[in-house]
């Protein structure tokens, strides 16, 4: 099988007309069906590319017919198989990413050494400071012999490396060197602007002295950034691999072993599931501190609130469609928001009030520049992995968007923390309530796990603590609920056209202040059907501002920081595992007016 040529060639000129030269790059290299990178900018050309000898030359002799390109220098090595798996032909800004504006090595560019003179230097045992411009994983494969690191992990690093270095410190000439050449045509110059003096940069390179010198003065490899990773003295590819999670040159047998996938890991990097998993978890940890200092609702933003147009709907105007579903806000009102652009689609379009709506639409009404209101950010991460995450929810905290809540919501907290995921709760606490919240990460396990939440098929405790002392140490309520809320928001007891809902109690401690402490198990899932219960029953929970004590309604449903807690927590909850149906309790830590 004949060898694969490799070229690797770069030429700093001043190109224009990229655009047309990058579409006929493309268009001839996948016809000869070579591979590899071309990067062109206004500053030049830079080029890895691999295939076969007689496309080659065609290649370079198109790049070379481009005005400034004439005198294109290539070295040249074959490899066994093709080092690369597809052809790009980019348009940068740089053709090696440096950041550094006024670094010109068109026109200011640093001396050149050759290979030759190089190692005549070195026989002679001159005094002489060969810098390493490359990054530390390619030093690491190889370098010459008393060589000095630059120590960094991308070239972009070099200037701020560079400035920490004192020209005082170096009395001899400075030979800069990379794999071919490229590098150094900034990294010199700018040792030059910084100061230096006697700065040399080594012409071509590395590869360059491979191919003129040998090996000589030389130790190890010299790291390619292809499949081949290494090339010896002789330009032959060697037997080492590389790593592309960590970084990491592979000896050969590191390459065969089961830990090695390429891609994903090797013997030096690999994690067991559950070295992963803690490691995810510390990471959202921290940026779920980050998220939420300050609170996102704090600043002032547009607010969308979403109306999906639901079936019976159909057909209807937009105006009537919110005069029905918002009827709090009289016609004049939504007529007026709806000519100041308060009503959108998905795309922020506003949309007149004649406009015909149809089921599955979805259309938001705007709050201008609001601040949400504080909520309480102590957000406890206990455990997640690729199905579900688990947390202790604070209160006060919403689950999700709902009237002055949006971004001061437990939902958009964690949708910023797992983006691009949007996690979505299996179940509803009320913004009051602390404890156990499970949310899925995607909505194929929302699919599997939120019906066993609809079907009864979740066993639920929970710690309450109520004004009074009931009389038996067990017992339950089965009064139904009402089946639509009333007084802002309330649902209450219905006993004639109610829903069922059955919920048991048990009492832990009577405690010396006139309350109990209870665990609580709902057996249906109504709203506040546990609130609901105990206030009906004459034991209100502590600071619930809604169900208050002598059977008397609150007006407000969310507490506000600072406000005394309500007092009823999600202790555990028990379920069949979305991802492989075994059954797993999850506990939430008891709050401190439970630790009695």
């Amino acid at each position: 099988m004949p060898a694969v040529v490799n070229i690797s060639a770069y030429q700093f000129a001043s190109l224009e007309n990229l655009q047309p030269l990058r579409d006929r790059l493309i268009s001839v290299c996948r016809e000869w069906g070579l591979k590899g990178t071309i990067l062109l900018s206004t500053e030049g050309i830079n080029l890895f590319v691999a295939g076969g000898s007689a496309e080659i030359d065609q290649l370079l002799a198109m790049v070379r017919a481009v005005p400034g390109l004439e005198k294109l220098p290539a070295k040249f090595s074959e490899s066994r198989e093709q080092p690369f798996t597809r052809m790009l032909v980019k348009i940068k800004k740089e053709i090696i990413a440096f950041g550094v504006d006024d670094v010109d090595p068109i026109h200011r560019p640093a001396p050149r050494l050759s290979p030759q003179e190089l190692k005549r230097w070195l026989d002679e045992g001159r005094p002489v400071t060969l810098l390493d411009t490359r990054n530390d994983f390619e030093v690491n494969l190889g370098t010459f012999r008393d060589a000095v690191p630059i120590h960094i992990q991308q070239f972009r690093d070099f200037p701020a490396a560079a400035d920490q270095l004192s020209p005082d410190a170096y009395q001899t000439p400075i030979v800069t060197f990379c794999t071919g050449g490229i590098r150094c045509e900034k990294a010199a110059p700018y040792l030059i602007q910084k100061g230096f003096e006697q700065v040399y940069q080594l012409d071509g390179g590395i590869l360059k002295y491979f191919e003129e010198c040998g090996g000589d003065h030389y130790e190890g490899e010299c790291f390619v950034f292809d499949k081949r990773v290494g090339l010896a003295a002789d330009l032959d590819e060697s037997r080492h691999g590389f790593c592309f999670a960590c970084q990491s040159v592979l000896t050969p047998e590191e390459m065969t072993d089961p830990l090695t996938v390429e891609g994903v890991s090797c013997p030096r990097c690999y994690r067991s599931p559950e070295e992963q998993q803690s490691r995810s978890l510390e990471a959202h940890r921290c940026q779920l501190k980050e998220v939420t200092t300050p609170l996102p609702g704090s600043e002032p933003r547009d607010n969308f609130r979403p109306l999906k147009i639901a079936a019976r709907h159909a057909g209807w105007m937009l105006l009537d469609f919110l005069c029905d579903v918002l009827p709090f806000i009289a016609r004049d009102a939504w007529q007026q928001r709806c000519e100041s652009g308060e009503v959108v689609d998905r795309d922020h379009r506003a949309v007149a009030a004649s406009h015909v709506v149809q089921p599955g639409e979805s259309y938001f009404t705007v709050e201008r520049m609001q601040s949400e209101p504080a909520v309480n950010a102590a957000i406890e991460l206990l455990y997640e992995d690729a199905a579900l995450i688990v947390l202790n929810k604070p209160a006060p905290l919403p689950m999700h968007p709902s009237g002055r809540y949006n971004r001061n919501t437990l939902q958009s907290i964690l949708q910023t923390v797992y983006a691009p995921q949007k996690p979505r709760p299996a179940h509803r606490l009320d913004a009051n309530t602390s404890g156990i919240a499970v949310f899925t990460r995607t909505a194929a396990y929302a699919r599997l796990l939120q019906p066993q939440f609809e079907r009864g098929e979740v066993s639920k405790r929970y710690l309450a603590r109520v004004h009074g002392t009931p009389p038996d140490d067990h017992f339950r309520c089965d009064a139904a609920l009402t089946q639509s809320t009333g007084h802002c928001g309330a649902s209450i007891v219905d006993e004639m056209n109610g829903v069922a809902a059955c919920t048991e109690f048990e009492v832990l401690t009577r405690l010396t202040d006139g309350t109990t402490l209870l665990c609580v198990t709902p057996k249906t899932g109504r709203t506040n059907q546990i609130r609901v219960h105990l206030w009906y029953l004459g034991w209100p929970i502590v600071g619930d501002a809604m169900y208050r004590r002598d059977h008397q309604l609150g007006d407000v449903q969310t507490l506000q920081m600072g406000e005394t807690p309500m007092c009823l927590h999600a202790w555990q909850l028990t379920f069949a595992h979305p991802q492989h149906g075994k059954t797993v309790t999850f506990e939430a830590p008891q709050p401190a007016w439970a630790g009695v």
